[in-house]
């Protein structure tokens, strides 16, 4: 029986958590991409706490690409984990390809500051 998107991108997202965790040090970033809006998190996996969180909900009215929205959600989250005191974390694609929204949402968090 063939599989549908979602239950392959949850097996390869598995595959991803197990080599990778989020630290007191270096917290990981998790990405989630749904058909209309992107959100992302950093969480602390020891603890189990989402630190910081953003999506392209917070930019009401702005009218844009949905690339361009993960641009600026890449921004926007750095911006508040500067804001905490976060600056390294470890990126988490959540499964999907390092491509598109994905890629831009990375892109605008480097530019923000965060190291990974």
């Amino acid at each position: 029986m063939k599989r549908t998107r979602e239950e392959r991108r949850k097996r390869i997202h598995l595959r991803i958590r197990k080599k990778i965790s989020g630290t007191p040090q270096r917290p990981r970033l998790s990405v989630y991409r749904s058909n209309k809006e992107i959100y992302c998190q950093i969480i602390d996996d020891t603890k189990g706490h989402t630190l910081v969180a953003a999506s392209s909900r917070e930019l009401q009215g702005m009218k844009a690409t949905k690339t361009e929205k993960a641009l600026q959600v890449g921004k926007l989250i750095a911006e508040k984990a500067r804001a905490c005191g976060i600056e390294a974390v470890v990126f988490d694609r959540g499964g999907y390809l390092y491509h598109g929204r994905v890629k831009a949402l990375a892109e605008g968090a480097r530019e923000g500051g965060l190291k990974f």
